[in-house]
């Protein structure tokens, strides 16, 4: 029996099934925004390039534990970074990844439930969301 498709459903962009190595891909670049400092700093450097310092600020842990976030995420590319004189600035250059992380934001109230019709700005959810997460 085939699925009934609604017309104020929103669809996929390929009608192609992905394939297994797609898969394995996508799974590993959820599973490395899968934790808050790391999808924070994501967030953070679509909005503007940085160094580990500030990034370590804004998110409120110490630098090692920033440079060791990056370092995953520059592995996997979803990152990518330069130096500028002793200082290496960090930056998402994937419009993709800009697009992914804003619409995480977009579909997720500050409160932390799904809010499916994506009345949230990026900004204003994690705003109100950093509102609600004790200090670390």
């Amino acid at each position: 029996m085939a699925s009934e498709v609604r017309p104020d459903q929103q669809h996929l962009s390929t009608s192609t099934a992905p394939t297994s190595a797609q898969l394995h891909s996508a799974a590993e670049t959820f599973a490395m925004l899968a934790t808050p400092t790391r999808l924070h700093l994501v967030w953070l450097l679509a909005q503007q390039d940085r160094d580990v310092g500030s990034l370590a600020e804004s998110v409120g842990v110490p630098v090692a534990t920033v440079s060791q976030h990056l370092a995953k995420l520059r592995f996997t590319g979803l990152v990518t970074s330069h130096r500028d004189g002793r200082r290496q600035i960090y930056s998402v250059d994937d419009p993709h990844v800009v697009t992914l992380v804003d619409q995480i934001f977009r579909h997720i109230s500050p409160d932390g439930t799904l809010s499916p019709d994506g009345s949230l700005t990026a900004a204003d959810a994690l705003a109100r969301a950093q509102a609600t997460i004790p200090a670390r």
